[in-house]
């Protein structure tokens, strides 16, 4: 059984959200952007692994909170992090980070523990994003490689998870986009979704389509 319970704080200037969720027993914490200081204290479940060692990983998210358009929203039992997602600036050395636009934001990734997925908690830290009025002002992306899912603990086929990926990124308003990127052109799993925020402009937008499709003029 899962129960709500919505609260709305100002802790900083990227305006904090939280809410609280009961699963089974536990009381979930559904927050964000947290703070450097507040990932600080905190512990990463140990079978948050998927990218690195959990004491490297909780770094890794001090590290882009600290960026100035760095944004972590995580669930948290008590202190210790049992899921995450991610939202930074483009890399310079990826083709994405070659646009010429401030508005431009990856949705890095989405991590949730073993031991708490099919509790709902990726929806409910994506629906908090949602809730937050600066996606609206963003283009908003995300870039997904087959070899980062994790297939073996799922028990999913590489099909089975891209379509469970796509449905949830298509929570935040994301949808599919053709692009001629490489690396997601390499094999037929990965993919690229984009969300287009309301105060985006059609400048921007034709802006993030020469990045998207290099090898192609838009009219």
């Amino acid at each position: 059984m899962l129960a709500q319970q919505t609260c709305l704080k100002n802790l900083n200037s990227k305006d904090y959200a939280g809410r609280m969720l009961r699963v089974g027993g536990d009381m979930v914490y559904i927050e964000g952007p947290l703070s450097p200081g507040v990932l600080g204290k905190l512990q990463l479940d140990q079978r948050l692994d998927t990218f690195r060692q959990p004491k490297e990983q909780l770094k890794a998210l001090v590290g882009i909170a600290e960026l100035e358009k760095g944004r972590i929203y995580g669930a948290r039992v008590n202190d210790i992090l049992v899921g995450y997602v991610t939202f930074h600036p483009p890399d310079g050395y990826e083709r994405w980070g070659q646009a010429k636009l401030t508005n431009l934001i990856e949705l890095g990734a989405i991590e949730i523990s073993p031991n708490w997925r099919g509790s709902g908690l990726s929806n409910a830290l994506l629906e908090l994003v949602v809730s937050q009025g600066w996606m609206e002002k963003s283009i908003l992306f995300a870039t997904e490689y087959y070899w980062h899912w994790d297939l073996d603990a799922t028990g999913l086929s590489v099909w089975q998870y891209r379509n469970m990926m796509e449905k949830l990124f298509r929570k935040t308003g994301m949808e599919p986009a053709n692009t001629d990127d490489p690396e997601i052109c390499c094999h037929a799993a990965n993919m690229l979704m984009v969300r287009i925020g309301q105060q985006v402009t059609q400048e921007e937008i034709e802006e993030f389509d020469k990045v998207r499709m290099q090898g192609f003029a838009f009219i």
